[in-house]
């Protein structure tokens, strides 16, 4: 692509949440938690727009105090309940804010940097449309088994050292970059052609338990 396209990114928050309550508004690092992505999402000159799709007054009112820059969408209520997928929350946000690329990440990626994020768009909008979409992902060598206690990547016959092992890679969440036509004829934020973009183990560590929220609480106060 040689125009820098319009990119959108979708920020969803719900207002409640099921192992650690009120966690997308709770103080971390002396800021509520959603106020480190947002900043990290204005801190990258390649978005054109920031939208926190969500259902909670604590959020938008947090939003339009600290954020004015950023777009407020309110979460309609058949799309509140636990048990709508995603891909159906964005398909909403996205009919909203027309886009040529869409970048959704989470409030609880709080220790994702800025450049981190401009590297990602900038490595799919290289390489599009030979790649139609881009995920995070952090990098294992360690040797896996599943449930029945079968390996999954490994020869217990064959004792590899882990760092000889070869490379299995967990979708972390912290960000994705897709399009609508995407979105739209598969219904997921994954395309036929995804990049699996790295993201370092510490910068993509999700707060997901309470011992998430210790431990990222030390490493942001550790960057201040």
């Amino acid at each position: 692509m040689t125009d820098q396209p319009r990119i959108v990114a979708l920020v969803p928050m719900r207002h409640h949440s099921v192992r650690v309550p009120g966690k997308n508004y709770r103080l971390i690092a002396g800021k509520p938690l959603y106020q480190h992505i947002l900043e990290t999402m204005l801190a990258c000159p390649e978005i054109t727009t920031v939208v926190v799709d969500t259902d909670s007054p604590v959020i938008v009112e947090g939003v339009r105090a600290s954020f004015p820059a950023v777009q407020l969408l309110e979460r309609p209520e058949h799309l509140r309940a636990d048990t709508v997928p995603m891909n159906e929350i964005l398909m909403h946000d996205t009919s909203h804010y027309p886009a040529d690329f869409y970048l959704q990440t989470h409030s609880t990626n709080p220790l994702l940097r800025p450049q981190t994020v401009s590297r990602a768009i900038q490595t799919l909008i290289t390489q599009y449309p030979a790649y139609d979409s881009l995920f995070g992902v952090t990098r294992l060598q360690t040797r896996l088994w599943d449930a029945l206690a079968r390996p999954i990547n490994h020869n217990p016959n064959i004792l590899l050292r882990t760092q000889d092992l070869p490379p299995v890679y967990e979708e972390n969440s912290c960000l994705y970059l897709f399009t609508r036509q995407t979105l739209e004829m598969r219904r997921t934020r994954i395309g036929d052609r995804p990049w699996l973009f790295e993201i370092d183990p510490l910068e993509a560590r999700d707060i997901d338990e309470e011992h998430d929220f210790i431990l990222a609480d030390i490493l942001l106060q550790q960057r201040q």
